[in-house]
Formats: structure tokens, C-alpha cells, sequence
């Protein structure tokens, strides 16, 4: 086994391409930003959001950025949500999700209810019973959902209702008192309307002062695919977080396994642009044979993997 320091390799296409995904420098005192999806919540949008007891239950997390619908309307997407912002005639700014329980629903096989102790009829003529019942009053009710606008349903194996605003699922597999679950009809009906998928793409963080790294995402491919018997190749690793940025200064080990059952270790450590990169030299191998490159990457306690290889020549 032998250990090599990190050799810096310049690949310019390379080192362009993920200066391009770096953090960014701009600050906001008004913006969160979430990095499970990748996107900021700022300014009214954000007031909103952090209006309601349980947002992250309500509305999830943001899969787009502030941006003008093709409705005409400045929107937000959200998980279980869409924001809309719209000007009054005295000029001020409001928020309202937009009913996308209404645009999504399609009838389902309608179930009888019985009993209706549990239940509380509404002005749109369907009631909402039981665990509906207490979901919907503890999370904001009509001025959160809206009124219901269906029974409950029978549809893709779950028992559901649909609210203006939402749709609410029943799922049995779940502990007691987390069993009234949100369907993610953000994404449902940012498809319905058409809009452009570019807007799903994650973005840099608006405050650069808030963007953990939360999970590593690996990369590695060699310089050369195919190979002599006898020469000298190079390996490069590219470590970004789940919002795909750079993570510079991640530890990594790379194994080799020969064609003859040896090993070989080689050490690296990722730059500013998240690359890593070693060279080695290797004679008299076995040709036609595939050599295997096995990467392991840390990071503050995280782990990332990827494997990479080449081919020896006939």
C-alpha cells in the first residue's frame, strides 16, 4: 500500500464549469434559505410561510424560486403549495396560496359515512369527519385549505379529500396522530399549468451565510478510459453538497484493484471548485483486463461514494 499528497491537476473546461455552481456572495436580511431542495423563501413570501404553526408540515419545502408564472401572477411553488402575490387597489402587497386542491381534483370512488357524530358539515355541502376533522382545525382550517370540495374518496389505494387548497390522505401505516398526511400537489400542479421545468433546478443561496452541507454527492472519472499495459493515469473527483455545491477540502481515499487481487490506496483532498485529483503510474498489466477504482469522500462527519474505472488495452 503507498499514500500519494493531492496532486492539482489543471483542467480549465472543468474548473469553470463548477465555479459556476460556487456560493453566492449576495446578503439578505429577509430570505431563508432551505438546502433539503435547494431554494430561498424571501421577503412577503417568507412572512407567510412562517405565519402558520407547522409550516414545513403545511406547505413543505420550496421547489422553485420567486417567479413570474405563466398565469401572469408572481408565484412561489411549494411542496404542498403555491403562493401568489397580488396588489390591492391602495397599492399593497398580499399573499394567498392559490386553490390548487381545486385545479388538481379528479372524483373518486365516493365512501358512505355512517356516522356523523365526528363530523362537521360546511356552506360547500361536504362534511369533514374524524381525523380530517382534527387535522383541519389544528393547521389553520379554511383559511388554510379552504372549504372541501369532495367526500372522502377512494383513490390510488389511500381514503382522501379534497379541499381547495389541498388534499388531505389517510395513510394507516403511520404511528397514531401522524396519520392525516398532505398530498404534494405544488408539483402536481406546476405540471398541470405547464410551467417551465427550469425553474425546478436548485439555486445558490441569496444569504451566502447559510448553506449547510447536509449530504455529499460523488463523482469520478479517469483521464484516459483505455490504457497500455504499462502507463501513467489520472483520476478526478468532483464532491458537491445536495444543493450541488462545491465542497472544498474533503478528505478522500481512492483503492485501486489490479487484475492479479492487489490493492493500491491513493489520497486526495478536494480544492476551492470541489475537485480532487491523483496520478499514478502502473507496468506490465494484464490486458483486456477492467481495473476498478473505488472512491470514499469525507466531509464534517458525512460520507460519499462513486467508483470509476479503466480498461487495459489488447
Amino acid at each position: 500500500m503507498r499514500a500519494v499528497g493531492r496532486l492539482v491537476i489543471p483542467f480549465l473546461s472543468l474548473t469553470i464549469l463548477l465555479a459556476s455552481w460556487g456560493s453566492a456572495k449576495a446578503q439578505s436580511a429577509d430570505v431563508q434559505f432551505f438546502p433539503e431542495t435547494g431554494h430561498n423563501v424571501r421577503g412577503d413570501f417568507l412572512k407567510f410561510y412562517n405565519g402558520v404553526k407547522d409550516p414545513k408540515l403545511v406547505f413543505g419545502y420550496p421547489i422553485t424560486e420567486q417567479f413570474k408564472s405563466k398565469d401572469g401572477k408572481t408565484v412561489q411553488y411549494f411542496q404542498r403549495a403555491r403562493f401568489e402575490l397580488s396588489t390591492d387597489i391602495f397599492g399593497n402587497t398580499r399573499v394567498q396560496p392559490t386553490s390548487i386542491g381545486q385545479a388538481a381534483y379528479q372524483p373518486g370512488g365516493q365512501l358512505n359515512i355512517n356516522n356523523l357524530s365526528g363530523c362537521q358539515l360546511f356552506s360547500s355541502g361536504f362534511s369533514v369527519c374524524f381525523a380530517f376533522l382534527d387535522f383541519y382545525k389544528a393547521n389553520g382550517g379554511a383559511v388554510q385549505f379552504g372549504n372541501p370540495i369532495s367526500p372522502f374518496e377512494y383513490s390510488e389505494n389511500l381514503i382522501v379529500q379534497y379541499f381547495e387548497r389541498a388534499r388531505f390522505e389517510w395513510r394507516a401505516d403511520r404511528p397514531e396522530g401522524q396519520r392525516v398526511v398532505l398530498t404534494d400537489l405544488g408539483r402536481t400542479y406546476f405540471d398541470l399549468l405547464g410551467e417551465d421545468p427550469a425553474h425546478l433546478k436548485s439555486a445558490n443561496p441569496l444569504d451566502a451565510t447559510i448553506n449547510p452541507v447536509l449530504s455529499l454527492r460523488v463523482r469520478a472519472y479517469v483521464l484516459k478510459s483505455i490504457m497500455l499495459s504499462s502507463g501513467q493515469q489520472t483520476v478526478h473527483i468532483i464532491v458537491q453538497s445536495q444543493t450541488l455545491q462545491a465542497v472544498p477540502d474533503a478528505a478522500g481515499k481512492a483503492t485501486i484493484h489490479w487484475p492479479d487481487g492487489q490493492t493500491e490506496d491513493y489520497y486526495f483532498n478536494t480544492n476551492n471548485a470541489g475537485v480532487g485529483s491523483f496520478t499514478f503510474k502502473f507496468a506490465d498489466q494484464k490486458q483486456g483486463e477492467l481495473v476498478p477504482i473505488d472512491i470514499l469522500v469525507t466531509y464534517q462527519g458525512l460520507v460519499g461514494k462513486t467508483s470509476t474505472s479503466f480498461r487495459i488495452w489488447y
